[in-house]
């Protein structure tokens, strides 16, 4: 059965967007990029809110002027599933891609059971939904050294469970990525 991975870039208070909705602080350096590129071979189908689905569509079309490392991501990101989660969005620009109107955590269950890959959650607020509803499996939060006050929360509020250690690491940024396995609520 594939796991539902939650993966986010958050302050170290704990944030994905400022209060201005800005999250250019979070830009990974060459270093970090890599190691998410690695973190991000074994996922074969991404879910997206809208926003975070807009800002991800970069990769469709990134141009081979960018490093290599941002390159091999647009690799990685082409060849996954992409499902986005929106009432309000028509169409997609990118392949592989489909719109769902509604989160539905029995078809998510079902998507895990019948997926060969592992599945990714992007984006605060669908993340928020899924572990709602106990689906996902394990979170991994890359945290910048820097504290922005305020703004959009990486991890739900109102949504209680424990969390189990699995891997740390630190980068030569001060960015420090800690990978965590779901367990039921404390």
């Amino acid at each position: 059965m594939a796991k539902l991975i939650y993966s986010a870039i958050a302050s170290l208070d704990g944030y994905v967007e400022d209060e201005r909705g800005g999250f250019e602080w979070a830009a990974p350096d060459e270093e970090v990029h890599a190691f998410v590129n690695d973190l991000e071979r074994p996922i074969g189908t991404y879910l997206y809110g809208r926003r975070m689905y807009e800002t991800m569509v970069y990769w469709e079309t990134v141009s081979d002027d960018e490093s290599a490392v941002a390159r091999d991501f647009a690799e990685i990101w082409r060849a996954a599933e992409k499902v986005v989660y929106s009432r309000k969005l028509e169409t997609v620009s990118s392949a592989r891609t489909r719109i769902e109107r509604e989160f539905d955590p029995a078809e998510i269950k079902r998507l895990k059971e019948s997926s060969d890959h592992d599945i990714s959650v992007g984006g605060a607020e669908l993340a928020g939904q899924a572990m709602a509803a106990g689906l996902v499996d394990e979170c991994g939060l890359l945290l910048v050294p820097m504290a922005v006050g305020g703004g959009k929360p990486a991890l739900p509020d109102g949504v209680r469970f424990g969390l189990n250690l699995l891997a740390e690491h630190s980068f030569s940024s001060g960015v420090v990525y800690l990978h965590y396995r779901v367990r039921d609520a404390a």
